[in-house]
C-alpha cells in the first residue's frame, strides 16, 4: 500500500530550511514493534483485574502515546491493571522488535552530529530498561516519560523537557510519532512533526488528519529532512 507523502525533500538541504540539531523519537511504533508483546500483557491484565471476556486492546491502541494510567481513566478501566500489564511487559521484554532500518537510521544520525532523544508514554524507568536490552540505549542522550513530567502527552510537556535538555531550539528539532498524541505533543512545543508509518498505523486517516508536517513511510526517509551539522 503506498501512502501520500506530506514533504519529502530532495536528498540535498534546503538553504532556506534551518539546519536540525536534534530529532526527539516516540518509542512504541517509531523505534520498536512492540505491539505483539503490549496485546498479551494487555489481556493477561484485564483478564487478571476485570475478569473474562475480550481484552479490547484494539481500542487502547488508540491512545497510544498517552501515559498508561491516562489511557485507563479513558476507556474507563480499572488503574490497578498498571501493576500486572509492566509486570507482564517486563517478562515479555525479549520479544520486542527493532524495525528494519531504525539501528541504520540511528547510526547515520549520530555520524551526521544529531542529538536524540526519546520521548515516550511509557514509564522512565520501562523505557530504558527496554532500550538497553535492545542495545540502542548509547544512542540517545535522553530517554524521557510519561511519568517525568507534569502532563504527558497530548501536551507539549515531554517534548519541552526533551529540548531543555539537548538546549536545542524547537525550530531546530524534528518529533517523530506514530499517533496523534504525539503529533499533538510536538505541534505545541513548535517542532517539525512527522507521522511514521512503517508500522503502520492502527488508523493511517486519523494519523494524517493530525496535520503532520512530514510523513514519512520508512525510517531512512528522514535523512533527507537531516543533513550533518555543521562543525560536527
Amino acid at each position: 500500500m503506498t501512502f501520500p507523502i506530506v514533504d519529502r525533500p530532495d536528498t540535498g538541504a534546503d538553504p532556506s530550511a534551518p539546519v536540525r540539531h536534534a530529532v526527539i523519537f516516540d518509542l512504541d511504533g517509531v523505534v520498536v514493534d512492540s505491539f505483539a508483546v503490549m496485546s498479551e500483557a494487555f489481556a493477561i491484565a484485564y483478564a487478571e483485574v476485570v475478569g473474562d471476556g475480550p481484552a479490547p486492546f484494539e481500542e487502547y491502541r488508540r491512545h497510544l502515546g498517552r501515559y498508561f494510567p491516562d489511557i485507563m481513566r479513558i476507556m474507563d478501566l480499572p488503574l490497578a491493571m498498571e501493576e500486572p500489564f509492566v509486570r507482564e511487559s517486563y517478562r515479555l521484554a525479549s520479544q520486542v522488535q527493532v524495525f528494519d532500518g531504525v539501528t541504520e537510521l540511528l547510526l547515520t544520525l549520530r555520524a551526521r552530529g544529531l542529538r536524540l532523544a526519546i520521548a515516550t508514554g511509557k514509564s522512565g524507568p520501562r523505557a530504558r530498561s527496554l532500550l538497553d536490552d535492545l542495545g540502542l540505549l548509547p544512542f540517545f542522550e535522553h530517554v524521557i516519560g510519561s511519568d517525568e513530567v507534569a502532563r504527558p502527552k497530548p501536551a507539549p510537556d515531554i517534548v519541552r523537557h526533551a529540548l531543555s535538555l539537548l538546549d536545542v531550539p524547537p525550530e531546530r528539532a524534528i518529533m517523530i510519532g506514530d499517533a496523534p498524541t504525539d503529533l499533538a505533543s510536538a505541534q505545541g512545543a513548535g517542532v517539525t512533526s512527522a507521522a511514521a508509518l512503517w508500522a503502520p498505523p492502527d488508523d493511517v486517516g486519523e494519523l494524517l488528519a493530525a496535520g503532520p508536517d512530514v510523513v514519512l513511510e520508512r525510517p531512512a526517509d528522514l535523512l533527507a529532512l537531516c543533513p550533518s551539522v555543521p562543525g560536527r
